[in-house]
């Protein structure tokens, strides 16, 4: 095997979301060498609070601002001599997409086009890994006894998936054209704490401890296979450090189960009976039946699932039930089918300006000379927050 990588400076795209601030959490508390600078746009999705338990450590930045932003990324990369991208900023939910698709083509496509264009302006990249997801794949047969492996036709079936197989075809283009060190992961199901409840889990959990129904589209035979967000983020702790430029890697399990399934296992947590508890409502308007993934070659750098589904789901109840405010105002998101317009606005549910100040007064920072800017311009500031107001800078 050849000898693992060892990044310096790390920019991690959308880490005050769900998977990535696990990843963002686990890299920079493991290893505090690395320097990790996060850059998000503080979305409906995001929450500064996902970030906290690193806000006050000394190779943790945070900038807010959107990846679509070229002045901005190439800023960044610059002036933090990032030699290492983790992208995982992207619009993810399916739902959403079907009624709001421009906004995923401008996210996914056009904002992964604008950091793969910096990475080749500046020239000091040396890994660029792109997040995708299994859905990329489209609809697995259901008597397929083998998932899909990397080298997999890409048959996206919604806008979201065709968005992210977009990006991907840009990230291979420019390893390809320009030699950019690009690694892509595809990955299953993530759940546990601190997700958004638009996704299934969060979403039936909150809904079991209110005591109101859990929505199940179609008749709940479509199959998913979920992992624990703690083995996905050392998943991408691996594939960072030993992952091969140019590859493509599968982050799933063979551990499959109905969303009919979930459902009843989370009454069961709740005491509740679930024919009493599940509503069944109208199906997408595409829902692929089954999605299933060939783990093998990540199993080969020395990954493996570590936490079992009931392990796994217990501890993201209990986390759910002690954290239940966490998001504030989530109606909209615990519909049936929610639609953007109904989510939080963009700047999350937090008192994000509050949650900026914390994240400054915990790295005791003090600002610096900022890029001359206009009023929409820049604040820096040293070992905290860097503030990108609308995502420009001069």
């Amino acid at each position: 095997m050849a000898k693992p990588y060892m990044p310096k400076n790390i920019l991690i795209t959308g880490a005050a979301g769900f998977i990535a601030s696990h990843v963002a959490i686990r890299i920079a508390k493991k290893y505090p060498d690395y320097k990790i600078v996060v850059l998000d746009k503080l979305d409906y999705c995001s929450n500064l609070k996902n970030l906290l338990p690193v806000s006050s450590s000394p190779n943790f930045k945070f900038v807010k601002g959107d990846i679509a932003s070229a002045d901005l990324v190439n800023f960044i990369l610059v002036t933090e001599n990032i030699d290492t991208m983790m992208h995982f900023a992207a619009q993810t939910h399916v739902d959403n997409s079907f009624g709001n698709s421009f906004e995923f083509t401008k996210n996914n496509i056009y904002g992964t086009h604008v950091l793969l264009e910096a990475c080749r302006n500046t020239g000091q990249i040396k890994r660029f890994i792109h997040v995708s997801t299994d859905e990329v794949y489209g609809e697995t047969d259901e008597d397929a006894v083998v998932g899909n492996h990397e080298a997999s036709q890409l048959l996206p079936t919604n806008p979201y998936a065709a968005t992210k197989a977009g990006a991907e075809m840009l990230v291979m283009a420019y390893g390809r054209s320009y030699g950019l060190p690009v690694i892509t992961t595809r990955g299953n199901n993530v759940y546990g704490p601190n997700q958004f409840p638009e996704k299934l889990i969060p979403k039936f959990i909150l809904l079991a401890m209110k005591g109101e129904p859990l929505p199940i589209h179609g008749d709940g035979s479509n199959v998913r296979s979920y992992l624990y967000c703690e083995d996905v983020a050392e998943a991408f702790e691996v594939i960072l450090h030993r992952g091969e430029v140019g590859h493509v890697y599968n982050i799933g399990t063979k551990k499959e189960r109905t969303v009919m399934d979930v459902a009843r296992d989370i009454c069961k947590i709740f005491n509740l009976v679930a024919e009493k508890a599940i509503k069944f409502v109208d199906n997408r308007p595409f829902n692929d039946q089954r999605y299933f993934l060939d783990d093998e070659k990540l199993k080969g750098l020395g990954w493996s699932e570590r936490t079992y589904w009931e392990e796994g789901l217990r501890k993201t109840v209990e986390w759910y039930v002690a954290n239940s405010d966490y998001w504030g105002d989530v109606s909209g998101a615990l519909l049936p089918h929610p639609k953007a317009g109904m989510m939080p606005g963009h700047e999350g549910p937090q008192d994000t300006k509050g949650m900026l100040a914390q994240f400054i007064t915990q790295n005791q920072a003090k600002t610096l000379a900022a890029p001359a800017a206009s009023e929409h311009g820049a604040k820096t500031v040293e070992n905290g927050a860097q503030v990108y107001t609308n995502g420009t800078v001069h």
